[in-house]
């Protein structure tokens, strides 16, 4: 009878953790900052947690994993080569940890997306049933090897590549790869939608397979973008060991100080859709809908340690952020408020409102024929990151990358603003952001794809 592996995503992150067990006894694999969920599968399932392991020092959110080990008394495993501030079970190549009489990991170290980054495989009575990845094989593709920094990321590449390969030839071509970066995560090198994967598939569809190690370096290296500058705290933390998660309720703010905080210019956060936060908000608050990557995004752009007041419909969203919020350490929001702009604000004028426009709006106003309410595109303005701009973008367009907009507003054309990004998340966090600076803008709330439908002349395109 196989072992039982199941999955706890955290699609927000584009991570997964998991938990292993045989029925009785079950290992957590590199388990967010959030433990409640992995407490509450165990319960569900009946099993005792007895180990919990790390395959490294993550850069892209806080572990959980000292937390929970504390918790349970669990074994906590971490390479014997990371350099921790806490006592761990040191785990080092072809170490084995015995889970029970029919489950039992294998140690492999597979560096590259860390220096000292390791690999889990799980046996059960049969054999190797897959491996736990970490940032190593990932579907389709591999960990980015330059979050240590660039002056590493040649020689961790090649490291990656030979890791890679190693995990290949050491297990079956049936056997489970189960990775915790890949699903949107800034960690992968690129992205894949496969839901899952095994050694074999990976032998067929991952280039780190197929290609000899100085073309898969230059091509891992040449296709990194930027990631988030929270990350650059991440590993350090999780270095010094993360105390138990604080979920709390969070205070609640009136509307004289909420508009004392927006005032101050401080990171107040709406986190309705961007349609709602069109409809109507709170002047000078920022759009930053639960509806998508909102922790990746104000994690990147807000100042570390910088005060942020969540603003939400209910108490359950403002929980939902704050828990997003806490897997990337920022643990306590200064203030929240419930309910809708109208109770927020006090004040009727207080209260704005978004121009929502399409590609074929902008191509209609390019042609002179402005539609009804919306200003003239004085401005285009594109809020992707390099990468995606480099691979075709309107012609005329200006371009600043999301994260670096609020530090170059200046540059920012005078005249009306339209902003756009590949789906329209992005153009409303960049819309916000330039409305509450006092610009007049148009946010294209549409998929970029549609650009070329609407015969909008493009440059720069490698399709």
């Amino acid at each position: 009878m196989p072992l039982n592996v199941e999955v706890v995503a955290t699609s927000s992150l584009g991570d997964r953790s998991y938990l292993a067990h045989d029925g009785q006894v079950a290992v957590v694999v590199d388990p967010q900052r959030d433990i409640d969920r992995v407490i509450q599968l165990a319960g569900r399932r009946g099993v005792t947690i007895t180990h919990v392991v790390e395959t490294h020092l993550h850069n892209d959110y806080v572990s959980g994993g000292l937390a929970l080990a504390k918790l349970t008394g669990a074994h906590y495993a971490v390479a014997a080569a990371d350099d921790v501030a806490f006592e761990r079970l040191p785990v080092s190549d072809e170490d084995e940890i015995v889970l029970s009489d029919r489950m039992r990991l294998t140690v492999l170290a597979t560096p590259g997306h860390t220096f000292h980054h390791v690999s889990y495989v799980l046996h059960g009575p049969d054999g190797p049933e897959g491996v736990f990845t970490g940032g190593s094989l990932l579907f389709g593709t591999t960990g980015r090897t330059d979050l240590l920094g660039k002056q590493h990321a040649d020689t961790l590449a090649h490291h990656q590549h030979a890791s890679v390969r190693r995990l290949a030839d050491s297990l079956p071509d049936g056997a489970e790869v189960w990775p915790t970066h890949g699903f949107g995560s800034f960690c992968s090198a690129s992205q894949a939608d496969a839901p899952s994967s095994t050694i074999g598939r990976e032998k067929t569809t991952n280039s780190a397979l197929r290609v000899e190690a100085d073309d898969f370096v230059a091509q891992l290296l040449a296709g990194l973008d930027a990631y988030p500058a929270y990350y650059a705290h991440m590993g350090v933390r999780n270095a010094q060991g993360a105390e138990l998660i604080d979920l709390t309720p969070v205070r609640i703010a009136d509307p004289a100080e909420l508009r004392s905080r927006i005032d101050a210019q401080e990171w107040v956060v709406d986190l309705r859709s961007r349609k709602a936060f069109a409809h109507q908000h709170l002047v000078g608050t920022l759009s930053f809908g639960l509806d998508g990557p909102m922790s990746t995004w104000l994690g990147w752009m807000a100042p570390r340690g910088a005060p942020i007041t969540l603003l939400g419909e209910s108490a359950e969203q403002v929980a939902q952020a704050q828990r997003e919020l806490a897997r990337i350490g920022i643990d306590r929001p200064a203030a929240a408020a419930t309910g809708t702009p109208e109770q927020w604000a006090g004040d009727a004028n207080r209260l704005g409102e978004l121009a929502v426009a399409t590609f074929s709006d902008l191509a209609a106003a390019r042609s002179g024929r402005v539609p009804h309410e919306l200003p003239p595109a004085d401005v285009v303005l594109d809020v992707r990151l390099t990468g995606e701009w480099q691979q075709g973008h309107l012609s005329g367009a200006v371009h600043i990358p999301l994260p670096d907009l609020p530090q170059r507003l200046a540059e920012v054309p005078d005249g009306a603003v339209w902003v756009h990004c590949q789906s329209g998340y992005r153009a409303s966090i960049a819309a916000s952001v330039l409305a509450a600076a006092g610009r007049r803008v148009v946010h294209l709330d549409d998929d970029f794809g549609t650009a070329r439908d609407a015969s909008l002349a493009m440059a720069g395109d490698q399709s």
